[in-house]
């Protein structure tokens, strides 16, 4: 038994606790065990949602023949790749260069340098369908050390190399928008024709289909909205496919990580905070009002945490009769699925997702008047700043049960999360939000741009890990989100310098995002909001349930704000510009309606501020 990962901080590594492997906690001790005992290591990677994670542990984890073979010849580490996403990261880069087929479990074998030098995902306990058994691969790994150690070396030395050399460098230069419609177009390409989402017109029937929500999110930019109008329709299709689709919990309205056919069904049936919250995001600006009230009643009913913050999914699978079986629960209608037991939530809350969760609860809250929203955000940051943030004032990656986690914050956490502040400030008015917002973006920035506040995890830094690249596959990357949040700060007014941190994240990342588009999605829609003026909406009014307030909110401009006078000179005293001299004037309730901080005038009436919507 390893009583190193009883005290983790992630549901996923404490399960493996009681196992006959000799686990070590993802940490220098597991590397320095290897040197001594001149053994290669194990890094094994998964998370508490993952079947075949599930499987893989039930029949070579817990199997006490293996598990002697496997303590024999290696050191292993288990790691949370949601708690360790950097080394989720890395190891899934070096894990590229030995199958196409990447995914989870990761089983990533080093030297005890760390230099990968060969991996795989899920190995069978026995040998079948062309996949050896997971001992062989061990006694293969183990011979191979053994006997052909200098090869071994060379191959681990030339895998770090080229991934050093791999990443990005120099300044790809600022999009045109001629380049964004372009990418759109290429998107737009790839929509499946028969069941929407993406995939090519002769997909074969068994493709996966993901929701992709960066690539959504991007088509949805403003910038789009006159030069390409059916972006923004595509990506309301998208959605309204996968609503329709058994990717969709038809009983509580959340949805299912992805669906394993073409045509949506089968899904993968873990839920996922951060899908679900981005989901949310397109649910509001495709105006689909039940969708997004659909999926927030999800992450209030099922996900939040008594202390507030979300936790980061729901398994797949539940225990009936006695047997794990996954999709048994959520293929139940509502009715049978009270004398079921629900599948397991992983508590661990990460700060990253809940960023996104926040958001998005402020944004839906804000646009479709939903005030419960709002509450549930802002519970979720009270739940953040007790567990998640330091006594230095720096953010941890996770938390369960209100007890951090030893894992260090990455950009991710830092921007995702300054994002959510951005959001529930906005919508509420309440200054203490945007304020610790800009403190943490703050907090990233160097004179040699964005670095986690506190350096890279220390283990990575120590074995000389390359950096991987970023991307925005399934969620916003760190940079991405840090990005988005800065311009949005210089939205408000808050200084030409955020505006800068935008520009040089785009600068950096466009090279592969002409390319990639479908793993840049994020970055892309920053790159669209650095083209086109925001369109910025200030209301002074008494009362926060004033009708010129309640009309703006519902507009969708890129920045709206709605105070009383006393608090907008709050923050403008406090460095936001876009609310100096926002005053009433004739002592009723005054909008201001701007584009790139240049205002029409002043108007009283809702009318007159719906007349200015199409920019007159």
């Amino acid at each position: 038994m390893s009583s190193r990962l009883a005290a983790s901080a992630s549901p996923y590594v404490r399960a493996h606790a009681g196992q006959p492997v000799a686990w070590f906690a993802w940490g220098d001790e597991a590397f320095e065990e290897a040197r001594r005992r001149d053994v290669p290591v194990l890094v094994s990677i998964g998370y508490s949602t993952c079947h075949w994670c599930h499987v893989m542990s039930e029949e070579s984890f817990a199997d006490p023949q293996t598990a002697a073979l496997l303590n024999r010849e290696l050191v292993a580490i288990k790691v949370d790749r949601e708690e360790h996403p950097e080394v989720d990261a890395v190891m899934l880069a070096a894990a590229s260069a030995f199958t196409p087929h990447l995914g989870w479990p990761l089983s990533v074998f080093t030297t005890p340098e760390g230099r990968p030098f060969y991996a795989g995902t899920y190995w069978p306990a026995q040998a079948r369908g062309g996949m050896p058994a997971f001992r062989d691969v061990i006694r293969a790994v183990a011979e191979a050390w053994t006997e052909r150690r200098e090869a071994v070396t060379e191959t681990s030395q030339a895998l770090h190399d080229a991934l050093q050399a791999a990443r990005d460098a120099g300044d790809a230069g600022l999009p045109t928008i001629d380049d964004l419609t372009r990418i759109a177009d290429v998107v737009a390409a790839a929509e499946d024709p028969v069941h929407g989402g993406f995939a090519a017109a002769d997909a074969a029937p068994g493709t996966p289909k993901f929701p992709t929500v960066p690539v959504l999110r991007f088509l949805q930019s403003p910038l789009f909205t006159d030069l390409r109008p059916d972006a923004g329709a595509l990506a309301a299709r998208t959605l309204d496919a996968m609503a329709r689709s058994p990717l969709r919990d038809h009983v509580d309205g959340g949805f299912f990580r992805y669906a394993t056919r073409r045509d949506w069904t089968q899904p993968h049936y873990e839920r996922m905070l951060s899908d679900n919250a981005g989901l949310i995001e397109v649910a509001v600006d495709a105006e689909r009002p039940d969708v997004a009230a659909g999926i927030a009643g999800f992450l209030l009913d099922t996900l939040q945490t008594p202390a507030g913050g979300f936790a980061a999914a729901q398994d797949s699978e539940s225990i009936i009769a006695g047997e794990r079986r996954e999709g048994a629960f959520y293929l139940a209608g509502a009715s049978e699925r009270a004398d079921l037991p629900a599948p397991a939530v992983d508590g661990k809350v990460i700060t990253a997702w809940n960023g996104l969760a926040i958001a998005a609860l402020a944004d839906a809250g804000t646009r479709f008047a939903l005030p419960g929203l709002l509450d549930a955000a802002r519970r979720a940051v009270d739940a953040l700043e007790e567990s998640n943030l330091d006594e230095a004032g720096r953010l941890r990656r996770a938390s369960l049960d209100e007890i951090p986690s030893s894992a260090p914050a990455t950009l991710e956490d830092y921007g995702a999360y300054a994002e959510g502040l951005l959001a529930l400030g906005t919508a509420t008015g309440e200054l203490a939000y945007v304020r610790e917002a800009r403190r943490l973006v703050d907090l990233c920035r160097t004179g040699e741009g964005l670095q986690v506040p506190g350096g890279r995890d220390p283990v990575l830094g120590r074995l000389d890990a390359p950096i991987a690249d970023e991307a925005d596959i399934d969620r916003p990357s760190g940079t991405s989100a840090l990005a988005s949040a800065a311009l949005t700060l210089w939205e408000l007014g808050g200084g030409e310098e955020y505006r800068a941190i935008a520009e040089d994240v785009v600068r950096s990342r466009m090279g592969r995002a002409r390319t990639e588009p479908f793993a840049h999605g994020a970055v892309l829609r920053v790159a669209a909001r650095l083209l086109q003026p925001p369109r910025q909406i200030v209301v002074i009014a008494d009362r926060r349930d004033d009708p010129l307030a309640a009309a703006a909110r519902g507009m969708g401009a890129d920045t709206v704000v709605c105070l009383d006078e006393p608090t907008a000179r709050r923050w403008a005293d406090a460095g936001f510009g876009l609310l100096a001299d926002r005053v009433l004037r004739d002592g009723r309730a005054t909008a201001y309606d701007c584009r790139g901080f240049v205002c029409r005038l002043p108007v009283h009436e809702v009318s007159e501020l719906l007349a200015g919507a199409d920019g007159g």
